[in-house]
């Protein structure tokens, strides 16, 4: 009789720990694959709630005040530049890629605003991951008409940092940066270049 309840209990434990095992290697899978309580952890730029909706992250470490760095680029004719030489002139500096969604809906506003306000702000896109070819066949394929310049090296990004894309600089004739953003729209555009440079859309 002591033997048959053994038995009995035995079994009982070896269901009950068979059942533990399975839920608990059902909540580890579940955690591996929808991150924990308080969301995915992705260290990417964009993050996905819901399939096809694309949640802009937080801004890239906060720069305003700084001075931009003054680190090499590469124009599209292979000659070295730094954005020292772009002094004088208020610039818009857009740091983009073409693989960037994001990127590629933004850079057509920013196409259509540097066409409304080009003669009085400079606009500058900087490219740390295309080369040539690829980033003037994109670009001109969206209307962009202004100054495209590469970081090869990541040594721009690096310096200000970036770490969203895109991310644009809003910097005063004296290379000091007034403003940053993530992605933004055309109408959006036209509000900072007012607010900051007080350059109207016309």
């Amino acid at each position: 009789m002591l033997a048959r309840s053994r038995s009995k209990l035995n079994r009982t434990t070896l269901i009950a720990f068979a059942v533990a095992f399975v839920a608990a290697t059902a909540a580890t899978a579940a955690v591996f694959a929808f991150g924990t309580e308080s969301g995915p952890q992705l260290d990417g730029e964009a993050k996905l709630t819901d399939p096809g909706e694309y949640v802009q992250p937080e801004a890239s470490v906060p720069v305003t005040g700084d001075i931009v760095p003054d680190v090499e680029l590469v124009d599209v004719d292979g000659g070295v530049t730094t954005l020292a030489d772009f002094r004088g002139d208020p610039l818009v500096v857009n740091v983009w890629y073409s693989t960037c969604a994001p990127c590629a809906r933004e850079i057509r506003e920013f196409a259509t605003v540097d066409a409304e306000v080009g003669d009085r702000v400079r606009f500058v896109g900087i490219n740390p991951l295309d080369d040539t070819d690829r980033m003037l066949e994109f670009a001109e394929a969206r209307g962009v008409g202004y100054e495209l310049l590469r970081d090869p090296g990541l040594e721009w990004v690096n310096a200000v940092p970036i770490g969203v894309y895109p991310t644009t600089l809003f910097v005063s004739p004296d290379g000091e940066i007034l403003r940053q953003t993530t992605a933004i729209d055309a109408a959006e555009l036209r509000t900072i270049l007012a607010d900051v440079f007080d350059i109207p859309a016309e």
